[in-house]
Parts: C-alpha cells; structure tokens; sequence
C-alpha cells in the first residue's frame, strides 16, 4: 500500500495551524487514499480558522479543504484496484446512504449525523487525503487538476440551478459576482436565457461576468428600476441584505434559490412581500450527488470552465498567507488554491 511521509496544515484551534509530517495515511475498507493536486480555500475555510463557523459543523483539530482534487494513489479492502491512477474530485458530505433522505437521493440531507470532509473529517490542505471510494466522481483522464478543485463550489451551483429549474427565454439574475456566482453565470448561460443579470458592486467582477455569458452587470444601486422583473433570482453573495433583496428582484410568482452562507443579524425576508407576490423561494446547503455528476459532466463537456477564476497558488507551506487572503476584500483576489 502506501509509504513514506505525508503533510498536513492543522487548525488546533481558531487562530493556530501548524505544518504536521506523519506517515502517509492508509485507506481502510471502502476507502481510496488520494494525492491531493490542488485544494481551494474558500470563506468557510476562513471562518473555520477565525473560530466563526457554527460550533456543530467543525471538530478542532482538524485539517480543512473540502474543495479539491487529486489522483486515487492507493485502494483500501473492498474497492478495485482500477481506481489507482485515476485523477478524481470527491463528494464532501460524508452521508450515510441508508437513511430516508438519502434513500431519496437528497444526501445533503442525510439525517445519520453531520460529518464533512475537511471540517469534521480531515481534508485536502494535505499531501493525501482519505475518503470513502463511494464518494468518488472520475474525470477525463486530461482534466486539469488545477481547475477541476473548484468542482465542489461547481456543484453547489449545479444543486441551486436544479432548484431554479431555468427554461429557454426566462430572464435570469445572478447576485453576487464571487467564485459561485460567476460559476452560475457559466452553467445558466447554457439555458438560453432572455436575459442574464448580474449583480455585483465589484466592477471588474461585473466585467468577468460578461465574459462568462452574461448579458448584463449591475451594481445594487442600479437595480432599483429591476424590482419585480426576473423570472429566477439565484443569490449567491450571502451578504445581510441580498436575502431580502433578491426576492424583491424576483416577478410575481417567480423562484428564488439562495445559496450565500448568511450569518446572525442578516436582513430577513419580508413575509408581506414573500405572500403577496407568491414567490417560491429555496435555499442551498452544500450538493447531492446528483448535483456533483451534473458539474462533473458539465465540466468534462466544457460547459462549465473554472480556471479563469484561480488567481493565487500557494504551497502548503504559505497556508497562513493564502488564507489571509481569502476574504480580504481585493477585488483582485479570486480563488486561491493550495497546491502540496
């Protein structure tokens, strides 16, 4: 199986990593062990480190990345050897496959327990990285790697625009311009919209938005004359207020999908203006399955293209500076990856 050393960035507590170097892990029964090509670091990464992440969805110690990519090094008991050599992404939520939900496909659901690679189980901020065989999704064997670690928030987008269920000739609106929203802006170009809006008071993020298919960028000040005018509004900033002012976007009886992760205090939705106007609204926490084979697809088919988004790329020896970039405010700061 297996040998030789293996490193790992672990968080002790909110505020305290260190570089640990151990032996390389070795998959159990049902598991592959994988090299980890790149992992991404995005704002619940940050919250993990600062000590803001709810307290029931992280385990100090731990090892984040759950965004990430790699290639099946090494097969535990029970899972084929052709895995090896294979270059893959993997499922985050480590659901039970048995339970109601799950049974009905919504495994972001699983009522057997939260436990997520990279939060409550060791992640990709690592050399390896272990994980149930069953979670793996495989790539074209030319995949880059680079681009294929940004399939996870892919398939968050690809759970929201299942939500959405966008037709031909709807007019479309993206809030917010970050590493979701522009992903959005990829997999809801190829719907065919009349329109699609993005939403962002980053200029030069409105501008990368245009190149990935939209028709439109708006600043939130400009979009005071678009109240009631979208047929789907796919939120994607989690600011305070884009809760409350993507409904009022959205046309009387349209759909709203808000994938942001808000924290205490945002603005609520206002129950009056969520009746009268008949909206339907849902929210997006993390991907089904059946939303990561979509992005996986999309992905292999060119439909969807996330390497436009990397901006940074750090060893894991620079984890410290990465993160520090990751919600600093630079609007020239997009993905940042770690590569071990």
């Amino acid at each position: 199986m297996s040998s030789g050393s293996s490193r790992a960035i672990v968080i002790d507590e909110p505020g305290s990593h260190r570089l640990v170097v151990g032996a390389t892990p070795e998959p159990g029964p049902g598991e592959a062990l994988v090299r980890v090509a790149a992992a991404g670091i995005c704002m619940s990464d940050r919250e993990v480190y600062d000590g803001h992440r709810d307290a029931a969805y992280v385990r100090y110690p731990v090892t984040p990345g759950h965004e990430w990519s790699g290639t099946v090094e090494a097969a535990g008991p029970g899972v084929g050897p052709a895995l090896v050599g294979r270059k893959v992404v993997a499922e985050g939520f480590r659901a039970c496959g048995t339970c109601e939900r799950c049974r009905c496909g919504e495994t972001s659901l699983c009522t057997g327990g939260y436990a997520e690679t990279g939060f409550t189980e060791p992640g990709a901020f690592a050399d390896h990285v272990v994980v149930p065989a069953r979670l793996l999704h495989f790539l074209r064997d030319d995949a880059d790697l680079s681009a294929a670690a940004l399939l996870e928030p892919a398939a968050v987008i690809a759970g929201a625009v299942r939500a959405g269920r966008p037709r031909p000739g709807e007019r479309i609106a993206v809030v917010g311009a970050g590493t979701l929203g522009l992903l959005a802006v990829q997999l809801l170009a190829a719907s065919s919209p009349a329109e699609l809006t993005v939403i962002d008071p980053r200029s030069e993020r409105g501008a990368q938005a245009l190149e990935f298919g939209a028709s439109e960028s708006l600043t939130p000040t400009d979009t005071q004359g678009h109240h009631g005018r979208f047929d789907l509004v796919v939120e994607t900033a989690g600011a305070p207020t884009t809760a409350a002012s993507s409904c009022l976007l959205a046309r009387r009886g349209g759909r709203v999908v808000l994938t942001g992760m808000f924290t205490p205090g945002a603005t609520g939705i206002d129950p009056v203006h969520l009746s009268l106007s008949q909206l339907e609204v849902r929210s997006v926490f993390g991907a089904p399955s059946a939303a990561w084979s979509e992005a996986v697809r999309a992905f292999g088919l060119g439909l969807l293209d996330p390497a436009p988004l990397i901006t940074h790329e750090f060893p894991l020896e620079r984890f410290g500076e990465a993160v520090a970039l990751v919600g600093g405010g630079d609007p020239k700061t997009g993905k940042v990856l770690l590569r071990p």
